[in-house]
């Protein structure tokens, strides 16, 4: 994982995704609301805190171009592009939106990821991207897998350690990413092969100029 840097809320946002998401969760707890057009919600709870996960109305998916475009595609949590057509992107609530009703529709609280670590990680208390430091993972080049950084303190060793296994990120598919990415640029060690892993991968490609594994122009 590498450090998460907070895309500023893009224009639109507040209309498409915050207004109507509170407005929805107003009526299902029976608050007045005032509405001119859209879905009308059935009141669902006494409460905001109450309502089930599964009955928020999914307007963050209005805010998944805007999220796509950027975080460059990139899944928050494995670092991989989300390819077009093949790949399958989503909105994650870094804080669950049962865990708090009032950043369910909130941008700071979106992370872009693909659908397979967004249905792994559910509301488990893994590291945020956003508080990730560059120094707590490293990429070990025998079997490319993600590990906890030497030095870090026994706490830290072991929530880095917990997201790792949580998400899975040293499965094979992952492992066989990485490695695709790396070989690519050892084989051609082209300036154009060193922008592609670094705009596709770029926590390989970190590892890789950190640990003077980057490969110049033959």
């Amino acid at each position: 994982m590498i450090r998460l840097s907070l895309a500023q809320e893009p224009a639109g946002f507040d209309e498409l995704v915050r207004k109507p998401g509170l407005r929805a969760l107003d009526e299902m707890v029976g608050n007045p609301v005032i509405r001119t057009a859209g879905k009308k919600f059935k009141v669902v709870a006494a409460r905001k805190q109450d309502i089930k996960g599964t009955d928020f109305p999914a307007y963050w998916t209005e805010a998944l171009p805007d999220l796509l475009k950027c975080y460059g595609r990139l899944c928050a949590y494995t670092g991989f592009y989300i390819h077009k057509v093949t790949g399958s992107p989503s909105v994650d609530h870094s804080v669950a939106k049962t865990k708090d009703w009032r950043l369910a529709y909130e941008w700071t609280n979106y992370r872009l990821i693909c659908s397979l670590m967004n249905s792994r990680k559910g509301v488990k208390n893994l590291l945020d991207p956003i508080a990730v430091q560059d120094e707590w993972f490293e990429l070990e080049f025998v079997g490319f897998q993600v590990v906890p950084r030497p030095g870090l303190d026994g706490p830290l060793v072991a929530i880095v350690q917990f997201t790792i296994d949580e998400l899975g990120l040293n499965e094979r598919a992952c492992i066989e990413v990485r490695t695709e990415y790396a070989e690519e640029h050892w084989e051609d060690q082209t300036n154009k092969s060193w922008d592609r892993i670094s705009k596709r991968c770029p926590f390989v490609a970190r590892e890789m100029d950190r640990q003077g594994r980057k490969q110049g122009p033959l």
